[in-house]
């Protein structure tokens, strides 16, 4: 269970990469930092642990996996058994060596039993069964993660807090903080600047770790969906997960007459519904059953070199700067959303509105359930979820199987108009087309 200092660093989404401490540290070098000019994902634990182990003098935690120290100064000979009690599995069995520090590989939630012996007479002089019950627990994700992931992995924080008991303390993106905080006043939301100051008794660490880890996630996260790889990380592989509670706020002013929302861009192009027909005959199809079609982009055009995406003809162009909240207010007096396998879907999701999602390059199990999930399985797809390929966050042309050839994109490109068409069909209160009443 100890860790190879020779070993691939994981990498977690839209992050660089994450500090691997050794098994036998010593204590006077704290873990390794990103560089300063990077952008930290996490904030990640003082080399001293944040405990005491009564008065033997061992300092222990688990905010980066379970972490024993004993002091550089002590000459007390100690011995020290750490177990993961749901196995019984013996993690480590060996003499601590003062100034350095014992830890595990493993930094999702396990549960563990230390004893702190000593190594002449035997004599168990500590002993502690890992309970989070009325603890500190820092939860964080990366800092300036994406809307998508952000939303996703908050959903299993408030189940953990119910499971468990703790006081969890929560480190996310501060602009998708806003939509949360009031909606659960029993979390403890940090900024960067006081998660840095706490002393947690564990922590744990939401994201993405790419190239098959499985010391940061208990499996591949690309065999479950991005709720799921939260939960499992917080030792809730059993528990069903609900959207968050979000504001919904007022109907915007300037929407009098029925609208449906669509969100048309994502940050890749494999995320895009790359059928060039696409959006703009649907947009034609929803203005004669009476709708509005809002478009709520951010911007009304995205791409990289010669490929370009823009908002489709007929839509009310909503496309703008604006907060989530305005956006949350938007998505939720609409009659449905639809939208792609990027961030918006995922807000839509908390709204309580039918959500239309299309994607070909990710499975429906990545996603949040939805009665109107589009994908052409006649098509190549779903190399998202194809642990053979690891997504590549700056190559916007991203499409591992096909790349520069006439089949790239062909998870979306044959995705038809009629298939959404279908779905939307299936959406309880829309009206026929026109052409459905002759």
């Amino acid at each position: 269970m100890s860790e190879e200092t020779s070993k691939e660093k994981a990498k977690p989404s839209s992050a660089p990469d994450v500090p691997q401490p050794i098994t036998e540290k010593p204590a006077e070098a704290p873990p390794d930092k990103p560089k300063e000019e990077e952008k930290a994902s996490f904030v990640f634990p003082n080399y001293m642990p944040t405990q005491q182990a009564g008065d033997t003098g061992v300092m222990f935690d688990f905010t980066c996996g379970a972490r024993i120290m004993l002091p550089p100064d002590s000459t007390r000979k100690l011995h020290c058994i750490l177990l993961e009690t749901s196995t019984g599995t013996v993690l480590n069995d060996s003499t601590l060596k003062p100034g350095y520090c014992v830890s595990c590989s493993k930094k999702y939630y396990m549960e563990y039993k230390l004893i702190i012996g000593d190594e002449d007479t035997h004599e168990i002089l500590f002993e502690h069964t890992f309970n989070l019950k009325d603890q500190d627990v820092l939860v964080q994700m990366p800092y300036e993660g994406a809307i998508g992931d952000s939303i996703a992995w908050f959903s299993a924080i408030e189940p953990f807090r119910l499971k468990t008991g703790a006081k969890v303390h929560v480190l996310m993106p501060p602009h998708i903080q806003e939509i949360f905080e009031k909606q659960y006043p029993s979390l403890i939301f940090e900024t960067k600047e006081s998660a840095e100051k706490l002393r947690p008794y564990a922590a744990y660490y939401l994201g993405l770790f790419f190239k098959g880890d499985e010391d940061w996630q208990p499996f591949d996260f690309r065999f479950t969906s991005l709720h799921g790889t939260a939960a499992s990380i917080l030792g809730m592989d059993d528990c069903q997960i609900e959207h968050p509670l979000v504001d919904k706020g007022e109907r915007p002013v300037d929407r009098t007459r029925p609208y449906v929302c669509i969100a048309t861009h994502g940050s890749s192009n494999a995320k895009h519904w790359c059928n060039p027909a696409g959006w703009r005959v649907l947009t034609r199809y929803l203005n004669d059953c009476g709708y509005d079609v809002v478009c709520i982009d951010k911007t009304p055009e995205v791409g990289f070199g010669d490929v370009w995406h823009s908002i489709p003809h007929g839509c009310i162009d909503d496309t703008g700067p604006k907060s989530l909240q305005q956006r949350i207010a938007t998505i939720s007096h609409a009659s449905f959303f639809i939208g792609l396998s990027s961030g918006l879907s995922w807000l839509a999701w908390c709204c309580d509105v039918p959500v239309v999602l299309i994607s070909g390059f990710t499975l429906p199990v990545c996603e949040f359930q939805t009665p109107y999930r589009v994908i052409c399985r006649h098509a190549c797809h779903g190399c998202w979820n194809d642990t053979r390929y690891d997504f590549d966050h700056h190559d916007f042309m991203w499409c591992p199987k096909h790349k520069g050839t006439q089949r790239a994109f062909e998870c979306t490109k044959l995705i038809s108009p009629n298939l959404v068409i279908e779905a939307i069909r299936r959406i309880p209160g829309v009206p026929p087309h026109p052409s459905d009443r002759k």
